[in-house]
């Protein structure tokens, strides 16, 4: 475990990747190095299905000869001049791209400021066995639960580090550690299916094993016997698991690359207003804790945090420095690395709350749908046109009524963003976290 912890020799490799590229003709060159490793224990039915235990490296390099570039990567690094020579013939074939290149210089990260993202406890398989067993035990005993879709336990610690020709060089440890289960309640026909679960840094931020199996119990008992609802025009209330996901069209549709491209709905629209007055969503890779904190991005780039939207007008787009250069604009830090290329994304992104409790805001609304599943991916960020499949609850005389599915909720995000009207229950608990949120004028398709 200690070479895992320590990361000088990660370091070294990624330096030895960017030194052999330069040497096979590169102009310039970064190298992320990766190591991981994981353990995870499932259960069903009060017994262990699997056990999986996972380690290994992972090894990205990208090389540029002049506004030409390619990346490779590999599992295992036993010659990183073979690498790298093969990575500069792929990149003097490849055609010219005159935004390619490092990130500028004067931006890259000088120091790491501690985000806390390292927990080093360490737990054995028994130990995940014991919490597995103890969710899925706890949502077998909700009256009403009939058979278990399982629970799991698990626990993973990752090492980066990016190294780069201009002469960055960091590195960072994150952990994680989670638990889930998912419980079945009625039967034959009549069964339904629910679940909950958390992911966190730190163990000791996790609810107990009781807490997420019980929820998961409840919330698929709550939900037997659904009904049919009239198709209409009405207030679709987002459950806060569910309300992430408007904000993740949100990410999508002002990514960089998109805007670049021509295909996100908001390309014209920054500086303008697109959502009421009092929404402010932001994206901060610098909270402590935070399951998407960083203290660099994929390229080495310093960044902090910044609003997307504030007073309900669109602030900036998510640039790495490609798509910045492409747009005119710098880079602010938003760059990912999921391969030998970076590509612009989010990191801890938050619709911050309203001023009205759920309670406040569903008697509000008087008559409509809350909705706790949506099914499909049926946004299109080039048009904005949204259809999701989804089930919830139907909302009568400003309380929750009855369970309903089979239904099809649609209309088009901007009017979502434009009219959606957030609570005030903003827990952090995920990458993307907002808190319940209300959006009239949806058409519901039904019966």
């Amino acid at each position: 475990m200690k070479e895992i912890l320590d990361q000088t020799e990660l370091s070294e490799r990624a330096a030895a990747l960017v030194a052999a590229a330069r040497r096979a003709g590169a102009d310039a060159a970064d190298a992320v190095c990766v190591r991981g490793i994981a353990l995870s224990v499932d259960v069903r039915l009060g017994k262990v299905e699997e056990t999986r235990r996972a380690e290994g490296d992972d090894f990205m390099l990208r090389v540029f000869v002049g506004k030409r570039s390619a990346g490779i990567s590999a599992n295992v690094l036993t010659n990183p001049a073979e690498l790298a020579a093969r990575a500069v013939a792929m990149a003097k074939v490849a055609p010219e791209d005159r935004f390619a290149g490092l990130a500028d210089r004067e931006r890259l990260a000088q120091d790491f400021p501690d985000r806390d993202l390292l927990d080093i406890t360490i737990p054995a398989a028994a130990e995940l066995t014991e919490q597995a067993l103890a969710t899925e035990n706890a949502a077998r005993s909700v009256a009403g639960v009939t058979n278990s879709g399982g629970a799991s336990a698990g626990w993973s610690l990752g090492g980066v580090v990016l190294a780069t020709s201009d002469g960055f060089s960091g590195a960072y440890l994150t952990s994680r550690f989670g638990l889930s289960a998912s419980a079945i309640a009625g039967s034959g026909t009549t069964m339904e299916r629910d679940y909950d679960f958390d992911n966190m840094v730190y163990h000791a931020d996790l609810r107990d094993p009781e807490t997420i199996g019980r929820s998961a119990g409840e919330r698929a008992v709550r939900r037997l016997n659904p009904r049919k609802i009239s198709s209409g025009r009405m207030t679709v209330v987002y459950d806060p698991r569910i309300a992430t996901s408007l904000v993740g069209h949100l990410a999508s549709a002002v990514n960089g690359a998109s805007i670049a491209r021509k295909s996100s709905f908001l390309r014209d629209k920054l500086g303008q207003q697109i959502f009421a007055p009092a929404i402010r969503i932001s994206d901060d890779p610098t909270r402590r804790r935070g399951l998407a904190s960083r203290p660099f991005d994929g390229e080495g780039v310093a960044s902090g945090a910044l609003d997307v939207v504030a007073g309900g007008v669109l602030q900036t787009w998510l640039l790495d420095s490609a798509t910045a250069r492409e747009l005119g604009l710098e880079t602010n830090g938003r760059a990912s690395r999921g391969g030998a290329n970076p590509s612009p994304g989010a990191t801890n992104l938050t619709l911050h709350p309203g001023e009205q409790s759920p309670e406040e805001l569903i008697r509000e609304v008087g008559s409509g749908l809350y909705v706790t599943e949506l099914i499909g991916h049926g946004a299109n960020t080039v048009t904005g046109d949204y259809s999701r499949g989804a089930a919830g609850f139907v909302i009568e005389n400003g309380v929750l009524g009855y369970p309903v599915s089979e239904i099809t909720i649609a209309g088009n995000l901007a009017d979502i963003f434009r009219e959606m009207r957030p609570a005030n229950d903003l827990v952090y608990r995920r990458a993307v976290n907002a808190p319940t949120v209300a959006v009239p004028g949806l058409t519901v398709a039904g019966s």
